[in-house]
Order: C-alpha cells, then sequence, then structure tokens
C-alpha cells in the first residue's frame, strides 16, 4: 500500500543539491533510477526533472527504513528525508556526484510495474514503442531537458516582446475556412446545422484585423493546425510566435526578430550572435544552394556551367539547354579517396529518388580524371570544365541538367547529402539568414494558373506593381524569410492595406467577386474604414527549440507528438466517433471506396 508524505515535505530538488549542502537536513522526491543491494549497505539513485542523488542506507539505518529500500524497484516514487554527507566513492557522471543523502525516514508513495522498457538518456528502444508509453518515455532526463528549453524560449520571448511594446492578443481557435496553403481540419458545428468552423492554419486575418484595431504591436504564442504530410520539421499542431506591428518597414521588423534571436541565444546556449544577419534573395539563394532555406555553414556552391558544356555532344546536356534548363555542378573539394565508385552510385540513386534523370561525375583521384560521360568529350572538353569550376585532383564533381526547377532542387539535396557524408557541416554554428525578394507569384503545376507565394494581402514591390496583370512572373514581394541552418524559422511579409490595390490583387489571382466575398468579405470590408500601413510574421516556436536542442524531429521537442500518419500512438488518436455523436451534427461517414 502507498504511504503519506504526512510530516514530510519536500526541500530541495535531488539535482540540485552540491557540497555546501554537507550537513542540512534535506527532504527529496522523485523516482527510482536503479537500486544497488550490497548486503549490510543499499543505495538508491532517486531521479527528478533535475537530476539525480544518491540515497544511502547502511548499519546505522533503522531496520524499517532498510526494509523499504531492500523492496524498493526501478520507477518506485519515493519521500526521502536525511542528512547530507560527502560520498566515500565520488562520481563524475552526475552533478551530485560528490554528495549522498544518509537517509533517517522514506515513504513509498506508489510503486511501479516494471517498465516496457529502461528509463535512460540513450534508450535504443524503437521510437514507435516509446510514443506509445509516452509518459515514461517523458521521463528521460533529454526529452526533460528539450521541454525545459522550449518553455525558457517561449517565457523569454514574452519578456523580450513585452519590454518592446507589444500586447499579447489571443485569437479565435475556431474560425471560418480560408485558403492558406494547406487543408484545413475541419470542425462540425452542431447549432448551425452543415456549417463547419476551421482551426487557424495561422492567426494571419485576425492580427491584420487588430492593426485596424488600433493595437500597433501584437504578439502571441499561437496554436496553428495544417492538414499536410509530415515530416521531421513539421507536425499537424504546433505553435508560432506570431506578430504583427504597424507603421513599420521591413527592416524594423527584422531587427526586432533579429534582437529576440540575440537574446534567446545568449540567455539560453551562451552564444553571442553578429547582427543584423546576412541578407540573400531568392534567386541567390536557389542559384546557389538550390534551396530558399540554404544551410551556409559549409562551402559547395552550385554552378552553372550550361555556357561551357553547350557545344559538348551529349545529349544529356543539349536537351536539358535546349528545352530552357540548364546545366549544374557542385564540387566537393578533397572527396575523391571518400566518394568511391560505389557511393557514387549510391548518390546516383539518391538523385533519382528526387526527382532528376540521373547523376554524371568527374572523379579525379588519380592523374587522369575519371568521368562518366568523357566518350562525349572532345580534345580540351575536360580541361575547360574542370577549369570553369576550379576543380583541382582529389575533387569530386556532381553534375545534374534538366529543367532548372528539377536541377536547382536536386543539387541542393545533394548538397546537403554530400556534406554530411564528408562531415562538412559544423554543429555548434548557428547561422541565420534572412531570405528576401521573393517572386510574388508561382504557377500551379496542375492548372498552369498564377497563384500567390505567400498569401494574396502581401504587398508587392512598388516598382512592380505594373506587372500585376500584365506579367506576373516579373512581380516581387515585400515578404521575408528567416532560416538557421538550413530550415525555415518564419515567414513574414508587409501587407496591402489600400482597398483598390488587394482588388487588383484578387483580379490577377483570377478570383471572381463571389469568391472573394465568401473567403475574404469581412477584412476586404474593413480596409473601408482606414488601414494603417503594417507587416508581420510568425516564428516557429517547436522548430527555434529543436535546432537549439540540437534534436533532428521536432517530435523531440513536442511533449505529445503525431507522428508521420498524423496519429498519436499513446491516446490511438484519431479514433471513431459513435453514431449518434456523428448523427447529431449531420455528418455519415462512408467507404473512401464509394465515391
Amino acid at each position: 500500500m502507498a504511504e503519506f508524505m504526512t510530516g514530510l515535505k519536500r526541500t530541495h530538488y535531488c539535482g540540485t543539491l552540491r557540497t555546501e549542502n554537507i550537513g542540512e537536513e534535506v527532504t527529496v522526491c522523485g523516482w527510482v533510477q536503479r537500486q544497488r543491494d550490497l548486503g549490510q549497505l543499499i543505495f538508491i539513485d532517486l531521479r527528478d526533472r533535475t537530476g539525480i542523488i544518491q540515497l544511502a542506507f547502511d548499519d546505522h539505518t533503522e531496520k524499517e527504513i532498510f526494509d523499504k529500500a531492500f523492496t524498493a524497484r526501478s520507477e518506485y516514487v519515493l519521500c526521502a528525508k536525511g542528512k547530507v554527507r560527502e560520498r566515500s566513492a565520488k562520481s563524475h557522471k552526475i552533478a551530485t556526484g560528490e554528495i549522498e543523502i544518509e537517509v533517517s525516514d522514506l515513504r513509498v508513495l506508489s510503486k511501479a510495474q516494471t517498465p516496457p522498457f529502461e528509463i535512460v538518456d540513450d534508450s535504443k528502444t524503437a521510437e514507435d514503442i516509446r510514443l506509445k508509453y509516452r509518459y515514461l518515455d517523458l521521463r528521460r532526463a533529454p526529452l526533460q531537458r528539450n521541454l525545459m528549453i522550449r518553455s525558457r524560449i517561449a517565457k523569454l520571448a514574452r519578456d523580450y516582446f513585452d519590454e518592446n511594446g507589444f500586447i499579447e492578443i489571443e485569437t479565435p481557435m475556431m474560425i471560418k475556412s480560408t485558403p492558406e496553403g494547406a487543408r484545413d481540419y475541419l470542425v462540425p458545428s452542431r447549432v448551425h446545422h452543415g456549417r463547419f468552423y476551421a482551426l487557424p492554419q495561422s492567426p494571419q486575418i485576425y492580427k491584420q484585423l487588430l492593426m485596424l484595431a488600433g493595437f500597433d504591436r501584437y504578439i502571441q504564442l499561437a496554436r496553428c493546425f495544417r492538414d499536410e504530410d509530415l515530416r521531421a520539421d513539421r507536425q499537424p499542431e504546433f505553435t508560432q510566435i506570431d506578430m504583427e506591428l504597424s507603421f513599420v518597414d521591413m527592416d524594423e521588423i527584422m531587427a526586432i526578430n533579429e534582437g529576440l534571436m540575440v537574446r534567446l541565444f545568449k540567455e539560453i546556449k551562451g552564444v553571442e550572435l553578429d547582427a543584423p544577419f546576412e541578407r540573400m534573395s531568392y534567386a541567390d539563394a536557389m542559384n546557389t544552394y538550390g534551396s530558399d532555406k540554404p544551410d551556409v555553414r559549409f562551402g559547395m556552391p552550385i554552378q552553372d556551367i550550361s555556357d561551357t558544356v553547350r557545344d559538348i555532344d551529349f545529349v544529356v546536356f543539349r536537351s536539358a539547354i535546349e528545352g530552357g534548363g540548364s546545366v549544374r555542378a557542385i564540387v566537393a573539394k578533397n572527396a575523391a579517396s571518400a566518394l568511391t565508385r560505389k557511393k557514387l552510385d549510391k548518390l546516383t540513386e539518391f538523385v533519382k529518388g528526387i526527382g532528376a534523370k540521373g547523376l554524371a561525375y568527374i572523379r579525379w583521384a588519380e592523374d587522369v580524371p575519371n568521368c562518366s560521360f568523357n566518350k562525349f568529350l572532345g580534345e580540351g572538353d575536360l580541361d575547360r570544365i574542370l577549369q570553369a569550376l576550379c576543380a583541382e585532383k582529389g575533387d569530386v564533381v556532381l553534375i545534374v541538367a534538366d529543367k532548372n526547377a528539377i536541377t536547382l532542387p536536386v543539387l541542393g539535396a545533394l548538397r546537403l547529402e554530400v556534406g554530411k557524408q564528408l562531415d562538412l557541416i559544423p554543429k555548434d554554428e548557428f547561422k541565420f539568414v534572412w531570405i528576401v525578394d521573393f517572386p510574388f507569384f508561382e504557377k500551379d503545376e496542375e492548372s498552369g494558373e498564377w497563384i500567390a507565394m505567400h498569401h494574396p494581402f502581401t504587398m508587392p514591390k512598388e516598382e512592380c506593381l505594373q506587372y500585376l496583370e500584365t506579367d506576373p512572373g516579373k512581380v516581387v514581394a515585400k515578404a521575408y524569410d528567416l532560416t538557421l541552418n538550413g530550415t525555415e524559422l518564419s515567414s513574414g511579409s508587409i501587407r496591402i492595406t489600400d482597398y483598390e490595390l488587394q482588388q487588383q490583387m484578387f483580379r490577377a489571382l483570377k478570383m471572381t467577386d463571389e469568391e472573394i466575398e465568401a473567403k475574404f468579405g469581412f477584412l476586404v470590408e474593413a480596409y473601408k474604414y482606414g488601414a494603417p500601413p503594417h507587416g508581420g510574421m510568425g516564428i516557429g516556436l517547436d522548430r527555434i527549440a529543436m535546432l537549439m536542442c540540437g534534436c533532428d524531429s521536432l517530435r523531440d521537442v513536442t511533449a505529445f507528438p503525431k507522428v508521420q500518419n498524423a496519429s498519436e500512438l499513446m491516446s490511438s488518436c484519431p479514433s471513431e466517433v459513435d453514431d449518434e455523436s456523428l448523427e447529431v451534427l449531420g455528418i455519415q461517414v462512408v467507404d473512401r471506396d464509394s465515391y
């Protein structure tokens, strides 16, 4: 039977005790990490979220207390009172390794069955098992550390924005469904039969309305929901440090957010960031790194060799160039010994798996370079390619030829893969880059229509307004993304506040008056009553926590995450709902194959 803490009150957390506490009587509570029975001597490592302290029981311990220690097992919950003393056998593995508690009172608050896996820092248990028992997995120190860092980020962000005159305002969690790039999660209304709320993909429209209402600096740690395919840096529900500012320009918004990053990294990581951060145009990012979220911690830029190989009689190169595409390459310096023929074959399969037709290469390991397309080269062609790329003996050249929409992202992904294989990416370096000058429009591959790359409320650059309806491909947006080490942290823009310009934008997007009214009528109406110039952005709290904690997945900084199919293994969510609940909502579930 479990005991009570009558007469006992925790005085210290386990991991906070140090040599300066020697001689003090303390009370600690926690879980048994392990129990070691040495006959007349028993040691228990007691764990809480701050760390581990050793409890000691010997021939001076009362028999009743000693017997309780003897029966304690892994994950039992204990409360122990005693005097802090110096350990005879010190440990340098834990912060409390020089002391222990000589226990005078012990309560078994809760017994535990043998857990399905051992609660250790470097658990080798499969992730799906740990997620099924997430409440046990969360007892592990690395996950607890991550969630405490995430909590500090949230606290520091709130303090920072409060110091800078921002007002925290909550926006609705059930809203009108509007197009924002991903599918909405829909909530049926019982009262309004046949109608649905949507969970917000972001507070975009509401925070703009707050600017119109006169709250010139808004902040919110906003929960957002997007029904999209998951990956390591995505969850269907996530938190944004969301903000909007009036009477500002891009530079001011960017400076405010640089200040936040400087504060976070100094307070949490002890890292001094250099601000202002680097700025790079979207075109330069794509052409140099093959990505609009470039990892600039290492080199290996993409180089265009189309002009150099234009006259080579190699159908792969020729057809790419004649089709309006290009031939581009990356050079892996001093990699000829590491990138063997076998590894190059694997890299070829890698690029084929992400859309390329193949991979050409030059591996200069010996005096004469080994070129995969050598039989198509004329005299001097290989030398000209190597010279154009500044390639030297010991280097490996990797080449992709296709449409730019394929060549650039494929080489961007290949650059990252090769960088990982060659261990070129510094682990403890943080490189922020602002991506600016985004195209306003992009063509939908299926319909061929121009769509907004960000959202239809983004302000175009003034010099591009003339092309809105005649040449959309020339329109550049006042939009900006903040990236860190190859991960997009935030996306933002200056907003359209002119009623007539907003109508022109809707026309450029081929939206009818009926569509405009149905989707954005209340916002468009608000613009008629005096809208201040404003802009904003939203920073992914989960993503910044992931990077600051050195994790590879958002699941490691999310208490109860979803897996790739958007289910939660612990609670078996989503689940079926009984017919009566569905009937009240007027919903009938049909088999997908029936429509």
